[in-house]
């Protein structure tokens, strides 16, 4: 099997080109290395974590290799081709939302993380309820995580949304529209240790989706 480093060099270099070159003509004459190599090497990557994040999830993971060409329907951004390989493992349950895994190579960065993108309306109810109830279990949780080097996303909104105080403790988090936690990845680091850390953010999501 293909090593991490060597997918996240041969990434690397297909994409700073492709960055430089992004239309039809260049992926068309260059695309045989995202085919032989870029490809084959996520799919691998993706199926040998599968049964180990089932595993540590307790329940079904799903794979998914994102592919390579933009939706530019609704976006004044025409370039046809991403410049970056992602993928992602989703946890299967019963419950509304369901967390995922994701690992990503770009030009400039190779990224892991896990969470939710965005709360959907019963979700995000949820969500800051448990902040407010439980708040000092649920900062553990993701103060611990970013002690651990993971960072999350900027919250969406500037204040956070009534009834809560501005100052409630866990104001941060209140102002978020999802739980998104993640970090840079070095080239030879084993993914799961870095999943199996991630592992108490989805567990949060999990219990609070089904809450």
């Amino acid at each position: 099997m293909q090593s991490i480093a060597a997918l996240i060099s041969q990434a690397q270099a297909f994409y700073a080109q492709l960055a430089d070159n992004n239309t039809r003509d260049w992926w068309t004459q260059n695309r045989a290395t995202y085919d032989d190599r870029l490809k084959p090497g996520a799919l691998e990557l993706l199926d040998e974590l599968t049964a180990p994040l089932s595993d540590l999830a307790g329940a079904p993971v799903t794979p998914k290799l994102f592919r390579p060409h933009r939706d530019v329907r609704f976006s004044k951004d025409k370039t046809p081709y991403n410049t970056h390989l992602h993928m992602m493992w989703q946890i299967q349950t019963d419950a509304p939302q369901n967390p995922v895994f994701f690992f990503g190579i770009g030009v400039d960065y190779v990224s892991a993380g896990a969470g939710l993108m965005g709360f959907e309306k019963p979700m995000q109810t949820n969500w800051r309820t448990m902040l407010d109830l439980d708040g000092d279990r649920m900062l553990a949780i993701l103060d611990g995580l970013e002690a651990t080097g993971f960072s999350f996303r900027e919250p969406a909104l500037k204040r956070v949304p009534a009834p809560y105080d501005q100052d409630h403790p866990a104001a941060r988090f209140m102002r978020m529209k999802g739980a998104v936690a993640s970090r840079e990845v070095p080239h030879d680091a084993p993914l799961l240790p870095i999943f199996t850390a991630l592992w108490p953010l989805n567990a949060l999501l999990l219990s609070i989706a089904e809450a």
